[in-house]
């Protein structure tokens, strides 16, 4: 297959984002851990192949999703891709060592020639804190003190830095550099107002993680963030969302692919979690014209990533795709579809609006 770059319109980006769920065979049987992985590397070489602009690999420690190490497979896939961009969906940056963030992905965009991404995120579930030993009771400082560290070191200029939840560094140069001189850095934000004001503070792009609900009811953030740029006397920088979805041939298959999946995985997250768990009714309306599952086939789901981008100022879509359960065969035909039929879609209504 080639790689479709002339025919895009540059304003608009279409990845894809995955957690790294267990899938199954062709029998229904669920691959080991290290299948899964392998796997995941021929999701990426194909996403490359069908011309889409980015992967990236949200950072998990459970059994269900065991991508605990994103950048050792995103490294991987460098090796084997030439055009898209390779990053995070999101490093859970409270619970690691900012530093070791910033040094792996700088040799990730050493190995992809300038191809590698972050985004930053408190990550939507907490598995990290106790397995690396740090107290849940300081999330909010967590976060805070290590994306303002993460900003220091994305400007490859010694260091001088002190706080609370690691040693201090005093004028420390951290390499490798990277040959643009800065890595492409986005903060994931699932709800909070602060956070997207913080996003700003910093200078980093937005993404807004929706996975259920109306999209349009994040139209706000995006307003509240093209606001704080400006008071900070930062740049514009670019809105994206990442949301659940799937694509098959038909509504229909796509729904019966992925709805089972999904619903299962809620249920299954809600009861550990304490919230009520999705209705068929609110999953109905998800999956609706105003929904947050972009689920169906080409033509749906291009035209409701199109709504989508518009009606919340953004210029990047990333699909979330994917879900324990699911069988292999389906994420590739899914992959495949959403290079070769969505994104020339969705980039053709964009640019005609």
């Amino acid at each position: 297959m080639t790689n479709p770059t002339s025919d895009r319109a540059p304003d608009v980006t279409i990845g894809l984002d995955t957690f790294g769920d267990v899938t199954n065979d062709a029998d229904g049987l669920p691959f080991s851990h290290a299948r899964t992985i392998r796997g995941l590397v021929e999701e990426g070489v194909l996403a490359d192949q069908v011309g889409l602009d980015y992967l990236g690999i949200g950072e998990h420690h459970t059994d269900a999703m065991p991508l605990s190490a994103a950048d050792v497979v995103l490294a991987a896939i460098a090796a084997r891709t030439e055009h898209i961009h390779l990053g995070s969906a999101v490093t859970v940056i409270s619970s690691d060592d900012p530093v070791r963030v910033f040094q792996r992905y700088a040799t990730l965009d050493a190995l992809s020639d300038g191809r590698a991404e972050v985004i930053l995120g408190r990550g939507s579930s907490t598995e990290s804190f106790p397995l690396f030993g740090y107290d849940l009771g300081d999330y909010e400082k967590l976060f805070e003190e290590k994306v303002e560290l993460f900003a220091e070191l994305l400007k490859e200029q010694p260091v001088t830095w002190s706080g609370t939840t690691r040693p201090p560094l005093d004028a420390m140069t951290v390499y490798p550099h990277t040959a643009s001189g800065s890595i492409p850095t986005w903060i994931g934000v699932g709800g909070s107002p602060q956070s997207v004001v913080r996003t700003a503070r910093y200078g980093f792009s937005l993404m807004l993680a929706i996975i259920g609900g109306e999209t349009a009811r994040f139209a706000p953030f995006s307003h509240l963030f093209e606001q704080a740029l400006e008071k900070f006397g930062q740049p514009p920088r670019p809105v994206g969302v990442h949301a659940p979805g799937h694509v098959a041939a038909t509504d229909e298959q796509a729904v019966a692919e992925f709805l089972p999946a999904f619903e299962a995985v809620i249920r299954r997250v809600s009861r550990e979690r304490g919230f009520h768990p999705p209705t068929r009714e609110s999953l109905a309306r998800d999956i609706g014209p105003g929904g947050a599952l972009h689920v169906g086939s080409p033509e749906t789901v291009a035209r409701k990533i199109a709504t989508t981008l518009k009606n919340l100022g953004a210029t990047r879509f990333d699909l979330k795709y994917g879900m324990n359960g699911m069988s292999h065969a389906s994420l590739l035909t899914n992959i495949e579809l959403y290079g070769t039929r969505v994104a020339p879609l969705v980039r053709e209504l964009m640019s005609a609006s």
